[in-house]
């Protein structure tokens, strides 16, 4: 008797036309031997086909009942089953439930378009690079979108407080043209103090802002995300288009290259309107943008000089005259340069740096410091009074005064 693996290859060689002669004469075997292999059908395996009992068929009849139910939790299963007396484990269980278990969608919801022109939504997200030193960093990502258009902003921060939170939708607003008459949001803290009654109480300078924007501000429901889902997906399209194999120089280079990007995006056909967001955020009626000096006012933040004379601002530190140590001043970046001012006068003005850490000096920072102690102000002092005029006589008028009271 031969072994299987040579009756393998004398299927093998018949079925690419071999006699059994030229198979006998390859394999060293009779032709006859080939002969006999050639014709016999292929037998299946001992153990093909073959099922072993399971601890779970006696009770696969009550399992059913139980999932016409609507019963489909395996451990609610295993009690009852253990009561009628099953003595096996629960996986069994879990793998003859599984290709019955009803899939776990979300509900189903009405698809909501908003008119154009009337709302904006707004999300943080957070974004990871590497540096050139291999170490992992986050940044924040401030996204907004017209809900009608599905035009796009987005700007790389270096804080998601309330001032970079209205410094960001300033310049979105800018960046479209106008205001929406609704912005949307999550619930952050930046812009809510509370909810009292169900209803919002807004952070009284987002509420300020809100006002003088003139837009009207919303928070989605509890629970129910999709009410801002369209950027929510934009918050996952900047981190799954936009971001990988990104290259840049700092922060600045970054916004300007998602800018650039954003336009490109826009500037095609929308896979769930079917039109271009640039050309369709031309027919949505923005509101008019608030005057310049209004819009400005949110770009400025207030800091407090330390004593060594430096304004810290995302992470850098940035020099002021020593005099104003102290004191609070008005920061702001402007044209790609930091800026600090105290009154209406601007007391310093750095080129903006976007690593954290660094420390940028003004020239002349601690001039007449040494003269003046560290102190600003009027020092405390007294003052000499000048001596009082006394007449001055000739000697001839002492001499003769002097006679005058020896005669006597």
């Amino acid at each position: 008797m031969i072994r299987s693996g040579l009756i393998t290859m004398i299927r093998e060689k018949s079925q690419k036309g071999k006699s059994a002669y030229a198979i006998g004469k390859e394999l060293g075997i009779s032709k006859n031997t080939a002969k006999k292999y050639m014709s016999q059908p292929k037998k299946e395996h001992g153990l093909k086909g073959r099922t072993r009992p399971s601890k779970l068929d006696p009770f696969k009849g009550e399992i059913n009942a139980m999932m016409e139910e609507g019963i489909f939790n395996c451990v609610v299963m295993l009690e009852r089953l253990k009561a009628m007396g099953y003595t096996g484990g629960i996986t069994i269980i879990k793998d003859y439930v599984k290709p019955y278990r009803p899939a776990k969608n979300a509900p189903a919801v009405e698809r909501y378009e908003t008119e154009p022109g009337k709302q904006a939504q707004i999300d943080w997200g957070i974004i990871h690079y590497i540096d050139d030193r291999g170490y992992v960093h986050k940044t924040p990502a401030f996204v907004m979108i017209l809900g009608n258009s599905r035009r796009k902003y987005v700007e790389f921060t270096k804080r998601c407080d309330k001032y970079t939170l209205l410094r960001c939708m300033v310049n979105a607003f800018e960046y479209f043209g106008g205001v929406p008459d609704m912005v949307l949001a999550d619930r952050m803290k930046t812009i809510l103090d509370g909810i009292e009654a169900g209803k919002p109480i807004w952070n009284k300078m987002f509420e300020d802002f809100a006002a003088e924007m003139g837009f009207v501000p919303k928070i989605c429901r509890v629970r129910r995300p999709q009410t801002k889902g369209k950027v929510e997906r934009l918050v996952g399209y900047v981190k799954n288009n936009f971001l990988p194999g990104r290259k840049f120089r700092d922060l600045d280079d970054l916004n300007a290259q998602v800018l650039e990007w954003c336009k490109r995006a826009d500037s095609k056909v929308h896979g769930t309107t079917g039109e271009i967001p640039v050309i369709a955020s031309a027919r949505e009626p923005l509101n008019p943008l608030p005057d310049k000096s209004v819009r400005d006012k949110y770009r400025w933040e207030t800091r407090k000089v330390t004593k060594d004379g430096f304004v810290s601002y995302d992470g850098a530190k940035y020099g002021v005259p020593w005099q104003y140590s102290g004191k609070e001043v008005r920061i702001r970046i402007c044209g790609g340069y930091f800026e600090a001012w105290y009154d209406e006068v601007r007391i310093a003005r750095h080129k903006i740096e976007y690593a954290s850490g660094r420390v940028v000096w003004l020239k002349g920072q601690y001039k007449g410091l040494a003269e003046r102690g560290g102190i600003a102000g009027p020092l405390p002092f007294a003052r000499k009074k000048e001596a009082e005029d006394v007449e001055v006589r000739p000697l001839s008028v002492y001499d003769a005064l002097a006679g005058v009271l020896s005669n006597g």
